[in-house]
């Protein structure tokens, strides 16, 4: 068919810019050094020691440009974090706050004819985001062109329903015309196209007038008169956009004038219904599918928050394997081509608009121009994207406080949704939000307005408020937040280990936050049971840069997925329920096998088979069934002393049939590097990309998977070096560099092209092996000329070693025995850092810890030439570990063996010194570790007690203590102590209130007095029904010699007769001794002595002293 193309709508506009970075509230001027940068760019990632740095980004463009007659002249910006000002030849084109939301300028009266100007100012003022945001135009710019008489700014509406003759389409078109210009002889046209480009369907007919109180006010443009023209037209049997088949068809839209076209816009689409059930959960085309989805941040890694759609192929691709058929946007809209691509690969989105209202998570967040400026954000977030068939709905917020304080909350709630409903007010998505206010009344009220009802981390609640409320629809808006770190294992399984010296966190699956999931599988397991949920979006998919919870690191141990995109174990866990051994069957193996010979090692296997062995050095260590669709473990566990082999997992089908294999062997130091490219051609089009993975390899070809070797990349021939990462939230050094170390074995190379086809050559070197070399081809493909490629990143000092250094990568300790006892208290243990060739092997600490990581007191050790001697002082297990900072500050290597003490007896603690939280001896099971190894108590007003054995009070005793607590919460928490066990007939000391204002993982302490003095050995225990975490404790340690002694209190009372009560001593007989013991007065002398007490005999007759 002839489609018109007089006007394409837009141009890529994101070539020659320049940039400069100024102190924040720099005004503009000539003399500033700009550089020329590739847009999308984001100016903060280029400094991995200040990525939230407040300053004000100028950017420029030189163009020319020709006006034309009869057309208006645009710019467009899809996101520009944030509060920006837009300038055209020195005039104020209008300013946007919000950083991820797209806006355009009409700026026809501002540009000339020749050259042309264009500043952009952007104030980044921080804090502003409680994760890592970039700054500056961090998404595409367009210069957009349209005749007077025009559509609106993403003002085509399409909706699809399935109907008894077919599939109903309705279109409806906002247009625009100068004022008094009259309708007649314009019409509107729109043509359905098939996935081939043949015409399904078309529809003309005349423009009908329509009053402006029918367009939404945050959209009407001044001067102009609007139409609104609907059509309806019918398509008998349309392929359905599906998850696995996501067809999609074209709407061309046309003006036309007196019979000829003015303005011709398309955009894809597709057929497809949504319904959310209240009983059974979500149906896509009339089909019950289960929300297996993820939340993620928008930043890419080592690119910054530059939005790239080979780097969103790549997310995609990887979350799909995994099982990932959804993603919430959190908590921002994403990226234009981030939604053409979910709409081409079949991921369901629930796109997310804000992560605050009126009131302020940070001070210099949206909250400061919501009211003001959230109708129009709301606008472009709705218009642009409310044709995708991947949209299943609109998030209007995330953790909304506002929701929670008072009645307000509901009013914006209800603002909201009518906000969005002015643009899809047919529900191509339904509205909702992400709540972890929903265990309180004004939560749920809000809850109320929408129906669709978002839980954060709330599984608990589900069953309550389904029965409650059986209108809701209700699903997992944000669950999981298991942390962890690609390849580090902190043994034992048993123990919930959420911060360890090297800042990093268990992938075994023992590490939790107090918030979330205890483990991979409990997250999986309460979303599977309920059948009226219709999923959940686990936090997260990949990692992001910000929020590295529990630490204070660089980026988030959240992810699935590391942000260089590598796979963690528990990848692995949601693929094995989340995906059908019938098409793609797999097993995997956790950890890798190489450890301390003895360490008694957990070894885990999970698969989406029926049935798993493993089998080590050709042994069978067990076979397991695992009951994908009702069972509660998910995965076949071992505990296996370590020693050099093999271990090899097998899955079968129901049949017995062996159908996949997975195998850890042990290995050796690393002695080639290997180059894995995700493809071997490059289109030459200035913004694809390759992805290179990184690996170690033994002498026997087996991978090395603590392997760290620093790795240094050149780039050579038609490409350029975008930039390196390899996952770890410790490694400071430069995104925007040449060198960096691998991290667990691998590390990532991102490389990029521009306009250039021919050979590409990316060699890597690494100190003591030999070079690895990597051919590349960049090969013919359409470059856009607003397309901009100059970025070749180079050399940058290393914050993390020293770029020819052989970081040690493995501490190897050996002992004869494991277990120590009375007659044999002290045993000798070697070591030996690998590679015997390292930098920085004499750089090795030793401590004894219990099995937290937390200094024990069962056992101390003492470091000679070539070994420790360790000696054991109390009953009990206990760890000795060796630690690395290879030429850092921080801990990165951890060796561990674990030692048993027999028939020493109990080791005391000092309670007058600071008692680490997590030294707790016994406690509930929902207790779990906590920030700073501190312990967490169970949230959900559920009882956690943690217990503290064997504190050594002394005679003196006390009944003071200080508390480190951490309650992320504005209300009051309660906290009791009890002398023992509850329920063990302990005896409470007193029930206490907590109340001050949070602040992220920042424990502040709180002086408790307790209802009597605990002396001598004994045990405390604190109880709880809030949710928060105590860091530690320590007792006011009282001097008795200038302090009331109670006669209660004395070492020793004996005499003919007497009676001993809390404090006092009455019924005093003949000859009674009171022995307080020695005092000493040598540094400080007494000027009295006052002894209180009465008797109606003379004083002198009752006393001597």
């Amino acid at each position: 068919m002839d489609i018109c193309e007089t006007h394409s709508d837009r141009k890529l506009f994101c070539n020659d810019w320049e940039f400069y970075k100024a102190a924040f509230g720099s005004d503009y001027s000539e003399d500033f050094a700009f550089k020329p940068v590739d847009i999308p760019h984001d100016w903060l990632i280029y400094n991995t020691n200040d990525l939230y740095e407040t300053s004000t980004g100028w950017y420029r463009k030189a163009f020319s440009y020709q006006k034309k007659e009869g057309i208006r002249t645009f710019i467009r910006f899809d996101g520009v974090y944030m509060d920006s000002k837009v300038y055209v030849n020195g005039a104020l084109a209008g300013e946007w706050k919000y950083g991820y939301s797209a806006f355009m300028f009409d700026i026809t009266d501002l540009v000339k004819n020749g050259e042309n100007i264009i500043t952009v100012r952007v104030d980044h003022h921080a804090p502003n985001s409680r994760w890592y945001s970039g700054a500056g135009i961090f998404r595409k710019v367009w210069l957009c062109e349209s005749p007077e008489i025009r559509f609106g700014n993403d003002g085509i509406y399409i909706t699809t329903s399935k109907q008894e003759d077919g599939w109903q389409v309705t279109v409806k078109a906002e247009m625009l015309r100068p004022v008094g210009t009259p309708l007649g002889g314009i019409r509107i046209k729109n043509t359905i196209l098939d996935k081939d480009g043949k015409e399904v369907a078309s529809y003309e007919s005349d423009a009908c007038g329509a009053d402006i109180s029918c367009i939404p006010e945050a959209v009407r443009v001044k001067g102009v008169s609007y139409s609104l023209t609907a059509q309806t037209m019918t398509v008998k049997d349309p392929e359905l956009w599906d998850i696995t088949s996501p067809v999609l068809y074209t709407m061309a839209s046309e003006i036309l004038v007196d019979g000829g076209c003015v303005q011709r816009v398309s955009q894809k689409f597709g057929f497809r219904t949504i319904k959310f059930k209240c009983d059974s959960g979500f149906y896509l085309n009339g089909r019950h599918v289960k929300l297996h989805g993820s939340c993620e941040h928008h930043d890419n890694g080592c690119l910054g928050a530059v939005s790239n759609p080979a780097a969103i192929r790549r997310r995609f691709k990887k979350l799909r394997k995994m099982g990932i058929n959804a993603i919430r946007t959190s908590h921002n809209m994403p990226a234009e081509e981030f939604m053409d691509i979910a709409d081409e690969t079949g991921m369901l989105i629930l796109s997310e608009g804000f992560d605050m209202w009126e009131r302020s998570k940070t001070d210099y967040d949206y909250a400061r121009f919501f009211d003001e400026w959230v109708e129009k954000d709301v606008a472009s977030w709705v218009r642009r994207d409310r044709n995708h068939p991947s949209i299943i709905g609109w998030s209007v917020g995330n953790e909304i406080f506002d929701t929670h304080a008072d009645e307000r909350g509901q009013e914006v709630t209800a603002w909201l949704k009518r906000l969005v409903r002015l643009h899809d007010p047919e529900g191509n998505g339904y509205v909702t939000f992400g709540s972890n206010y929903m265990q309180w009344e004004n939560g749920q009220k809000c809850a109320d307005i929408l129906k669709l009802a978002g839980y954060n981390y709330g599984e608990r609640l589900y069953e309550e408020h389904h029965a409650a409320h059986p209108d809701w629809m209700i699903y997992g808006s944000e669950t999981a937040s298991v942390v962890q770190s690609r390849g580090i294992y902190h043994f034992p399984l048993s123990e919930t280990l959420l911060t360890d010296d090297d800042e990093q966190c268990s992938s075994l699956g023992n590490s939790c936050t107090g918030w979330g999931a205890k483990n991979t599988e409990a997250c999986i397991i309460p979303d599977r049971d309920a059948e009226y949920c219709a999923g959940q979006f686990i936090w997260t998919g990949f990692d992001y840069i910000g929020e590295p919870t529990p630490y204070s690191t660089k980026n988030s141990y959240f992810g699935q997925f590391d942000t260089a995109g590598f796979a963690k174990d528990s990848a692995y866990v949601f693929r094995a329920e989340w995906t059908d051994y019938k098409t793609e069957p797999f097993v995997h193996i956790f950890p890798y096998w190489d450890f301390s010979d003895g360490l008694p090692c957990d070894v885990r296997v999970c698969s989406n088979a029926p049935r798993v062995e493993l089998f080590k050095d050709g042994v069978s260590m067990g076979a397991y069934d695992i009951d994908h669709k009702h069972g509660k473990e998910l995965t076949a566990n071992y505990i296996i002393p370590y020693e050099k082999g093999e271990l090899k997992a097998v899955a079968y089908d129901e049949n017995g049939n062996i159908i996949a294999e997975d195998m850890q062997r042990s290995f050796g130091d690393a002695v080639r590097i290997e180059a894995a490219p995700d493809k071997t051609e490059i289109l030459a089009d200035g913004s694809d990309l390759v992805y290179i993975e990184i690996s170690a390899f033994d002498k026997d070809g087996t991978f090395c998977a603590n392997a760290n070797n620093r790795v240094n990349v050149s780039v050579e021939g038609a490409a350029r070096l975008m930039g390196l990462d390899n996952g770890d939230s410790t490694d400071y050094d430069q995104y925007k560099g040449t060198s960096r170390r691998l991290f667990s074995g691998k590390m990532l190379a991102v490389i990029g092209v521009a306009d250039k086809t021919g050979e590409i050559k990316v060699t890597l070197t690494s100190k003591g092996l030999p070079d690895c070399v990597v051919t590349l081809d960049a090969v013919e493909a359409e470059y856009d000329s607003g397309t901009s490629s100059l970025e070749n990143v180079g050399f940058a000092p290393t914050e993390c070693g020293r770029t020819d250094e052989i970081p040690v990568r493995k501490i190897e300790l050996y002992t004869d025995t494991f277990t120590l006892d009375k007659d044999n208290p002290e045993i000798t243990v070697k070591y030996k850092a690998l590679p015997v060739n390292s930098d920085y092997a004499e750089d090795i600490e030793f401590r004894v810890t219990n099995e937290k990581g937390i200094t024990s007191n069962l056992a101390e050790c003492e470091v000679t030439a070539d070994s420790i001697k360790v000696k054991a002082k109390g009953d009990g297990s206990f760890w000795l570990r060796a630690m690395c900072k290879n030429g850092t500050e921080r801990y990165h290597i951890i060796s561990m063996l674990k030692f048993t003490a027999e028939g020493l007896g109990n080791a005391l603690t000092d309670p007058y010194q600071f008692v680490i939280g997590g030294l707790f001896t016994r406690a509930s099971d929902n207790v779990s570790s906590g920030m700073k190894k501190g312990v967490g108590f169970a949230m959900g007003k559920v009882t956690s007690w943690a217990a503290y054995d064997n504190l050594d009070f002394g005679s003196s005793g006390s009944d003071t203590v200080t508390v480190q607590i951490w309650a992320n919460t504005l209300d009051p928490v309660k906290i009791s102590f009890y002398d023992g066990i509850p329920e063990e007939s302990g005896k409470l000391l007193g029930t206490f209130c907590y109340h001050k204002e949070p602040e992220w993982m920042i424990f502040k302490p709180e002086t408790f007095k307790l209802s009597r003095k605990l002396k001598g050995i004994e045990t405390l225990c604190t109880l709880t029904e809030d949710g928060f975490q105590v860091g530690g404790f320590n007792f006011e340690k009282v001097s008795r010699e200038f302090a009331v002694n109670n006669a209660a209190d004395a070492d020793n009372i004996y005499g003919d007769k007497f009676t001993k009560g809390e404090k006092y001593v009455t019924e005093i007989g003949n000859n009674v001794m009171l022995d307080f013991g020695e005092f000493d007065f040598s540094e400080k002398q007494p000027s009295r002595l006052v002894i209180s007490g009465k008797s109606p005999l003379a004083l002198l007759s009752l006393i001597h002293i």
